[in-house]
């Protein structure tokens, strides 16, 4: 009594499309390391202290600024000003090159 029928290509895929799920992407998250871990760290492991095994690396280290010395407030950009300020500092000393010419 049932007569099998053979369907579309369109329908199958049509069909396989609606059941299936993207597989959710993949991201691999690292810690980001603090100036405080860094600073611990470097001092802690020897093999921080030389490059390749033959630059010895602990007078640098010694040297090294601290975290506080190296942070700066962020400070926003205005381009109109920005592009105003370093156009006039090019005027000022393209005019004291001329100066220096004629001189």
């Amino acid at each position: 009594a049932d007569i099998p029928v053979i369907p579309d290509l369109e329908e199958i895929q049509e069909e396989d499309l609606a059941v299936q799920v993207a597989a959710p992407p993949s991201v691999q998250v690292n810690r980001v390391l603090t100036y405080h871990d860094l600073d611990k760290d470097l001092m802690k492991y020897a093999a921080f202290q030389t490059l390749d095994g033959e630059v010895d690396l602990k007078l640098l280290t010694k040297v090294l600024a601290p975290e506080h010395e190296l942070r700066e407030d962020d400070v926003s950009w205005d381009w109109d000003h920005l592009f105003t300020e370093v156009s006039s500092e090019l005027v000022t000393e393209w005019d004291l090159g001329q100066s220096e010419r004629e001189d």
